[in-house]
């Protein structure tokens, strides 16, 4: 007896992509510009769909580049997405712009992450923020969520631990709602499992944070001094690679001046 599970059709993709946007038939018909009948059909598999409307309707489910590809061979089309490891020659470019964007933020820290959060690159900054953290997590390849809420990781040095985390966890959820990734499921799964370190501060009261409302700082002990970072994310939002458009770039900025000053400082003594 036979017993091999069928493919998924790119109808059946298209549906689950859909339904994961909370969607109804006709509310991506009405996006895309097309009936819900022939929406219906296609998803049905009544109706082949032509390559130009499998990139049409990926378009408008925000479907990521990975998973486009994956549609299209289901409908039986080639792939029109690259999928090259970031240190292929034709993306030369790419490392070199990513490289300047981590010196440049210099005396701050930043780092480049794929879609898995395995650091790919990091400015000399960064050094000050891995102190304390054991050697098993700084082998690559590097995690850097779990290096950072990891009870062997750096956790024990994040003064806001609840705060963090609950930041970090709530960002994996929209993450993985947006891209469905098992690797994100299981990472978030590892990560809300890890215990709180021994005397974490309890939830800050709103009227205590004067960032309340802002964003989470990420705020940390070191050798130098308090750190008190806020980040924020770049991609290439036009990227026809796959390896190049999940990677992400984390730019850290001081939320005070006691941080600005520790790095400046921290610079200066590794420039000299």
């Amino acid at each position: 007896m036979n017993t091999a599970t069928a493919s998924p059709s790119a109808g059946d993709l298209l549906q689950s992509w859909r339904k994961r946007r909370r969607l109804s038939q006709l509310d991506l018909a009405t996006e895309a510009g097309i009936s819900q009948r022939h929406l219906s059909f296609v998803e049905s598999g009544r109706s082949r769909p032509s390559r130009d409307m499998v990139l049409h309707l990926a378009e408008h489910l925000g479907i990521p580049p990975r998973d486009r590809n994956t549609v299209l061979v289901a409908a039986g089309f080639a792939p029109v997405y690259d999928e090259r490891p970031l240190d292929h020659p034709d993306l030369a470019a790419a490392r070199r712009a990513v490289e300047v964007i981590l010196t440049g933020h210099e005396p701050h820290p930043a780092l480049a992450v794929d879609r898995t959060w395995t650091l790919i690159a990091a400015n000399r900054a960064v050094s000050p923020l891995l102190e304390g953290a054991s050697p098993a997590l700084l082998t690559p390849p590097v995690n850097v969520l779990r290096l950072s809420l990891h009870p062997e990781g750096v956790a024990g040095r994040i003064e806001n631990f609840r705060e963090w985390r609950a930041h970090v966890i709530a960002r994996l959820v929209r993450q993985i709602d947006l891209s469905g990734d098992p690797a994100l499921a299981a990472l978030l799964e590892e990560i809300k499992a890890y215990p709180v370190p021994p005397g974490a501060r309890p939830h800050r009261p709103p009227a205590e944070d004067p960032l309340a409302g802002i964003a989470v700082p990420l705020v940390m002990t070191s050798d130098h001094g308090r750190l008190s970072l806020l980040s924020t994310t770049t991609v290439f939002g036009t990227a026809v690679d796959i390896a190049l458009s999940e990677l992400a770039i984390e730019s850290f900025f001081p939320a005070d001046e006691e941080t600005a000053a520790v790095l400046r400082r921290l610079n200066k003594a590794d420039e000299e």
